[in-house]
């Protein structure tokens, strides 16, 4: 990004093995969305804050994602809104190409050995990251955000109750199949924090219906197999009623394999968060729902914190160490409005909607 001429002495790094280019920033304001700056840990957007390192230095914090999803895109449209409202803050944004530990381990390791002073990362596998972070979190303030390690010493948990979304895509299977019937759960890595979370709500909320889930598929982040795993279900469960994707990708992959097999319509199909695909499938009826995410708070929240924090600033650390950013579910009446919002986060013109 552009510095302005205020903040002349800083930059934003995007680092990874994928680049994404500068968008414009539009702030996202949808019902129960706090915006930018008023959700406690920051002032008002276009504000300039007093954040930043001691004395006037320079303070670098990072923020590493899960994979290369355009999930992220609009998380980095956060992270920028936080570093442009923060004197003295260099920001650097980290998206693994290939999604695993070990690649996520590379780039701590490499942060840690460049001095950065504060990191924001989402776990692929947090359960076997907790030393990891540890490790970090010995070092620098470390916040965890859109996946959680609750069992490390992470500082603060930025983003989603995904226990809470699961039981909000339960009723959407609920409302979708009124009848009942049996159903697929799809998701890249079972173990990670936030895919528990949400197959436990989904589970909370199907219990006692007439409902079924028959397994829960995975596909290490992988497109190709993540879609092979829809068709190969198609094909040994041809009475399957409906299928639930847990990451944002498993919509589009879903949707993809469904129509392959020429059951768009008659496999209900209900996911998380807006790939276009995804948007476009709610659009056209042929995606029931879809639960989104705020993945801008979750980039402008934790840049903010750690920033405060590397300041000494401990006040914007809620005490139970979480800080929730709400979900949304969207249907075909809600798609038009989101979708406008959506690519004006991501830069995107008129003619590109």
């Amino acid at each position: 990004m552009t510095p302005s001429s205020r903040h002349g002495r800083r930059r934003f790094i995007t680092s990874g093995a994928l680049t994404l280019s500068a968008l414009s920033l539009v702030a996202l304001t949808l019902s129960g969305c706090p915006a930018p700056g008023n959700s406690g840990a920051s002032g008002s957007p276009g504000a300039p804050s007093s954040g930043g390192g001691e004395g006037g230095k320079t303070v670098k914090v990072a923020f590493v994602t899960n994979n290369a999803s355009d999930f992220w895109t609009i998380a980095r449209k956060g992270t920028e809104k936080a570093d442009e409202e923060l004197d003295n803050v260099e920001v650097e944004f980290l998206m693994p190409a290939e999604g695993t530990a070990a690649e996520q381990k590379r780039l701590v390791d490499d942060l840690l050995a460049k001095g950065v002073g504060g990191m924001a990362i989402s776990p692929v596998d947090p359960a076997n990251q907790v030393q990891m972070i540890n490790d970090a979190a010995k070092k620098i303030p470390v916040v965890t955000q859109d996946s959680d390690a609750p069992d490390s010493d992470r500082l603060c948990y930025i983003g989603t109750d995904n226990v809470a979304a699961g039981r909000q895509a339960g009723e959407l299977v609920k409302e979708t199949l009124p009848n009942g019937g049996k159903i697929m759960v799809f998701v890249g890595k079972k173990d990670a924090q936030n895919a528990k979370e949400r197959y436990q709500g989904l589970e909370e909320a199907l219990k006692g219906s007439n409902i079924q889930i028959i397994d829960i598929r995975t596909d290490d982040t992988d497109r190709l197999r993540a879609k092979a795993n829809v068709a190969d279900t198609l094909v040994k469960y041809p009475d399957i009623a409906g299928m639930v994707g847990l990451w944002s990708y498993n919509g589009p992959a879903i949707l993809s394999a469904v129509k392959e097999a020429g059951k768009a319509g008659k496999v209900k199909i209900i996911c998380f968060d807006e790939e276009d695909d995804t948007l476009a499938g709610v659009k056209e009826g042929s995606i029931a729902g879809t639960i989104v995410q705020q993945p801008y708070e979750f980039g402008y929240q934790s840049i903010q914190m750690l920033a405060k924090v590397a300041s000494g600033d401990k006040s914007a650390v809620p005490a139970d160490g979480k800080k929730i950013v709400p979900t949304l579910v969207i249907k075909q009446a809600d798609v038009d409005a989101f979708t406008t919002k959506i690519n004006e986060l991501r830069g995107r013109t008129e003619a590109a909607k």
